[in-house]
């Protein structure tokens, strides 16, 4: 493996960790990429998922961002005062707030189909709003070398691509080893991320004090 990880590098990779050269596996090596990336995209929480977006709220629904995975957190301005929304399920929303045509200061959100939320209740003017969350990074392709993974998890990649690799090259014994270099390096990662967020609360401790 290169020093640094490029989609290209992973492609020859693969290749030499599975000593097959021939077209009918390198043509299936991207398809492995892909469903690696899957899996990374399920498994993986960190800072490098978590993405912001700010926008104007004027109604009761409200597209999720593409590749959205998972919601850390939705909140309104109103008055100069952040509101954090709390989450429910659709039907709570829908028996907390059945008419939409009556408006109020948005209090819960909840998933309405996977490619929106539900705001109740409606808002009455456009209000300003911040959702934070988890993507699924943006895809590794000839055009797109590098992500958030190949730069700060590039282990974590290749173990998962491996992975993905055994059952077409009729290796499944193969498979505990690599998903045990993968969870070790999942665990590290994961570890990083709490040493990280204690950090941080331990931060805000002090300069709450």
């Amino acid at each position: 493996m290169s020093e640094a990880l490029t989609y290209s590098s992973l492609v020859s990779d693969v290749i030499t960790y599975a000593e097959r050269d021939d077209d009918p596996f390198v043509s299936q090596v991207p398809r492995f990429i892909m469903l690696a990336e899957n899996r990374l995209a399920m498994e993986v929480r960190g800072l490098g998922q978590q993405k912001y977006v700010t926008g104007t709220l004027s109604t009761s629904t409200l597209p999720k961002p593409g590749r959205w995975r998972e919601t850390v957190s939705l909140n309104v301005t109103v008055g100069g005062e952040r509101v954090f929304l709390q989450q429910r399920t659709y039907d709570y929303c829908r028996t907390f707030a059945p008419n939409p045509a009556l408006t109020g200061v948005p209090r819960y959100y909840g998933d309405y189909e996977y490619e929106h939320f539900l705001i109740v209740p409606t808002t009455s003017a456009g209000i300003p709003f911040e959702l934070a969350y988890y993507e699924r990074p943006e895809p590794l392709s000839d055009a797109n070398q590098t992500n958030w993974i190949t730069r700060y998890a590039p282990q974590l990649l290749l173990y998962a691509t491996l992975i993905e690799a055994q059952p077409f090259l009729k290796r499944p014994d193969r498979i505990a080893e690599f998903q045990s270099l993968y969870d070790r390096a999942l665990q590290g990662l994961a570890q990083e991320t709490t040493r990280r967020v204690a950090s941080d609360r331990a931060s805000t401790q002090r300069t709450g004090e």
